[in-house]
Formats: structure tokens, C-alpha cells, sequence
């Protein structure tokens, strides 16, 4: 009876893991995903006739192909779809496996790059090759924040609520030290909060302040939904402040783009410049727009058009409505993920779904904000829009194991 039951268990997830996707979900990737390649083909259409990988050769009169992101980037949202599509089919319980290899590979590779093999722009070593001398580059931590979001889904959704009861006894006041650990959830926080600070320190070497905001904020939201007590954040987001404040002006580290966050026209032909001319953009754009590539901004003026800052150029050519919609898109599809994890079929679904999420919320908005100048300039990429290969193909293999998740949620009863 035991062997029937477990059978019978067994072909009742088989038939789970084979269920329909969750298609709000993929159409709100895939409008993105479109309107993201759209409006990457009017902003880096006239960068790309001055990169010389695209051609450009100025002592022979040469310019270099306009299409050129756009079609790096096209190849790369169809290698991506496909590879989304796949691991939607793939049964995400396995990724229970993956989790310490991914994240092993990710600390790995987060430490080659402060070695020789790192490759260093903008002041910035960020980055790889998938080469040893030339080829495309990726940045190691898109695969951190990956690799923290399955092992902490994976360990956190095998915890258990409440203290422990021990089969043994220690001598007091052992005993109540003891116990406090675990009621506390300290003993808990203790391994993960070693891997967070371990990773933010990597990142921070880079540095990449961004990409190390994202990994606390996706280790934060999995803690909150696994159960740990709320106290701690608390306690932790006053000691970042804390050390935020003492790293910024105690020690002045960046205190010049603290200066320039708050005025930025106190230079704007250098330091202030980017952000001067993103606000340009912004503000040129009004209600409607210029339209759909006629942009000013990206004839050279605004730097990093095509990449960070290109939300600025989509406020300039489609207006406040233009970006008001993109930015209800991307607001859907936060809190259709949100809602997929709490109709998740298990706490480990559930997990995955909000550190995803979490990840793709947390990094809209902190590329929006810097673009409008709300916060210092940070260097990140907006999701499905800006240019880069590889981010584009982690974040869409990321929607893939939400959508996987998705196939195993039970339809509602019929009544």
C-alpha cells in the first residue's frame, strides 16, 4: 500500500510539473521584452555608428552599423525566450541540487574578478571574458544574485517554526544562551548573514554598490517570507545606515557624487554632466514625448544611452504617459510574481518567486530613481531595456523559474 501511495504521489507531481504556465506572467515579460528591444533600437542607433566593434573607423571615413546593439540584443532575447521556455518546463525541485554549486561558482567567479582576468570600465572591475584575450563580457554578479536566491529558498524552505527541543540539556546559564539562539533565530541568521557579508564585500571591492544592494534586498525579502523574526531587520537596517553614513562622511568614499546627487549643476560640463543631460531628456519629453526616435539626447549628449540611463531617452521620446505606462507594466508584473509566490504550490516555490521578484522590483526601481536623479548614480541596468547579453539571458532564465513554479499551482476547484 505504502509503494501504491507513493506512486500515486509521484505521478500526481509528474502531472504538476506538467500543468499550463501562468500566462498573465509571460505576456508581461514578453510586452516588456518587446517594447524593451523597440526603444534599445532608437537610443543606441546613433552610438552605434561611433563604436568601432560596430565598424566605426575614423581615419577611414567609415561609420559603424546603427543596428548593432539592437541586433546583439535581439539575438540575445531569442537565445533567452527559448532558454525561458525551457526551464519552465524543467521541475524547479530540482533546483534544490543546484543551489550550493551556483552559489560556490558565483563566489568563485566574483573572486577572479578582482584577479587580472577582471576586466575594468568606467573605474569599475566588474566584469569577465567568456575569452581569455578577447570576446563579450559578463559580470559574475548577475550569477550571485542567482545563486543567493536558490540556496537561501532552498535551506529557508526546510525550516522549522519555533525554537527546537532539545534531547540533552546544558549546564546553566548555558542553557538559556542556548536556547536564546535559537528563539531568536540568531543561530539561523548566523551562516546567511556570513554568505551576504562574504558576497557584499566581493562586490563591494569592484566596486558595484548596486549589484550589492540587489543581493541583501533578495536575502532580506527570503528571510522576511521564511519566517524570521522582524526585529533583525530592523536591527540590520540600522546598522547599514550606520556604516553608510560612517563610510560616506566619516571616511568621505564617494562624497563627490553625494555632493553632485545634490546639486548636480555645480558641474554639470563634468561630474554633473550625465546627470544634467538625463534630466534634459526627462524633462524635454512632457506629457507626450518627442516620439518614437526622435530623441536629442541620444546624438552623444547623454552617456549611456543605450544602457543605464536609457529609461531617460523613453521619458524624452514617449513623455510622462509613454513612461508612466512602462512603469504600470513593470508594477504588474511585480505583483502578479508576488502573487504567484503566495499560491505557490510549496514554501520552496513560494521563495524562489519572491527573491526573483524581489530582485527585478528592487532593480526598476533603483535605475528609475538614479535616471530622475532621486538617489546618487549607482550604475545599474534597467531590466529588459538596457543593453547586455548576458543580463538579459539570467533575467529571462529568472522569469523561466518563476514560470516553472507556476505550472505546479493547483487550479482552483470548480464548484
Amino acid at each position: 500500500m505504502a509503494v501504491k501511495s507513493s506512486r500515486r504521489g509521484l505521478h500526481r507531481h509528474q502531472q504538476l510539473a506538467k500543468g499550463p504556465i501562468d500566462l498573465p506572467f509571460l505576456m508581461l515579460v514578453l510586452l516588456l521584452l518587446g517594447i524593451g528591444l523597440i526603444m534599445l533600437l532608437s537610443a543606441s542607433s546613433y552610438a552605434a555608428l561611433y563604436d568601432r566593434a560596430a565598424g566605426y573607423n575614423a581615419s577611414a571615413g567609415t561609420l559603424g552599423d546603427p543596428y548593432y546593439y539592437f541586433k546583439r540584443q535581439a539575438l540575445f532575447a531569442v537565445l533567452g525566450i527559448v532558454a525561458m521556455l525551457l526551464v519552465s518546463r524543467f521541475d524547479y525541485q530540482h533546483l534544490r541540487i543546484l543551489s550550493v554549486p551556483v552559489l560556490l561558482v558565483a563566489i568563485v567567479l566574483l573572486i577572479l574578478v578582482l584577479t587580472p582576468l577582471g576586466v575594468t570600465q568606467n573605474n569599475a572591475t566588474r566584469w569577465l571574458r567568456l575569452a581569455l584575450v578577447a570576446g563579450p563580457t559578463y559580470q559574475p554578479s548577475e550569477v550571485a544574485k542567482l545563486g543567493v536566491v536558490l540556496f537561501f529558498s532552498a535551506r529557508l524552505s526546510k525550516r522549522r517554526q519555533g525554537p527546537p527541543k532539545f534531547a540533552r540539556r546544558w549546564p546553566q546559564p548555558w542553557e538559556n544562551i542556548r536556547y536564546f539562539f535559537y528563539w531568536s533565530d540568531l543561530a539561523e541568521l548566523i551562516p546567511y548573514g556570513i554568505i551576504l557579508v562574504l558576497i557584499a564585500v566581493l562586490m563591494l571591492m569592484e566596486p558595484h554598490m548596486s549589484g550589492t544592494l540587489l543581493v541583501l534586498a533578495a536575502g532580506a525579502a527570503i528571510l522576511f517570507a521564511a519566517g524570521i523574526r522582524l526585529g533583525w531587520f530592523a536591527l540590520g537596517a540600522g546598522a547599514m545606515g550606520a556604516v553608510a553614513y560612517a563610510v560616506i562622511f566619516v571616511m568621505g568614499y564617494n562624497s563627490s557624487r553625494i555632493a553632485i546627487w545634490l546639486d548636480p549643476w555645480s558641474d554639470p560640463t563634468d561630474t554633473g554632466y550625465q546627470v544634467v543631460q538625463s534630466l534634459y531628456a526627462v524633462a524635454s519629453g512632457g506629457l507626450t514625448g518627442l516620439g518614437f526616435g526622435l530623441s536629442r539626447q541620444k546624438y552623444l549628449y547623454l552617456p549611456e544611452e543605450q544602457n543605464d540611463f536609457i529609461f531617460a531617452i523613453i521619458c524624452e521620446e514617449l513623455g510622462f504617459i509613454g513612461a508612466t505606462l512602462i512603469v504600470v507594466l513593470f508594477a504588474l508584473l511585480v505583483i502578479r510574481g508576488y502573487w504567484l509566490a503566495l499560491h505557490a504550490r510549496d514554501r520552496f516555490g513560494s521563495l524562489l518567486i519572491v527573491g526573483i521578484t524581489t530582485l527585478l522590483a528592487v532593480q526598476v526601481f533603483l535605475n528609475m530613481a538614479v535616471v530622475l536623479n532621486l538617489i546618487p548614480a549607482t550604475g545599474i541596468s534597467l531590466p529588459f531595456f538596457s543593453y547586455g547579453g548576458t543580463a538579459l539571458l539570467i533575467q529571462l532564465v529568472e522569469m523561466g523559474i518563476i514560470l516553472s513554479v507556476s505550472r505546479q499551482i493547483a487550479p482552483p476547484k470548480q464548484g
